[in-house]
């Protein structure tokens, strides 16, 4: 089973939420409406679902990481 990591850069969230829409179990927003990640790891499983959350991100925010270091988002 993979396990994948979630590289985030808050500086760079612009609160656009597409990510606490798309992956309520992983984002949630903060007092000034900006993301805040609840785990940092997910396994084969939810892969789709972290994916499209990343890519959703407008700012570019969000990256994936599989177990190699290799960058899926």
């Amino acid at each position: 089973m993979a396990k994948y990591k979630i590289k985030y850069n808050k500086t760079k969230c612009i609160g656009a939420a597409t990510c606490v829409q798309l992956a309520p179990d992983t984002w949630k927003l903060d007092d000034e409406g900006l993301a805040v990640m609840k785990k940092s790891e997910f396994t084969e499983e939810e892969l789709d679902k972290q994916t499209k959350a990343a890519k959703s991100c407008p700012a570019h925010a969000i990256e994936i990481y599989d177990d190699q270091g290799k960058k899926i988002v």
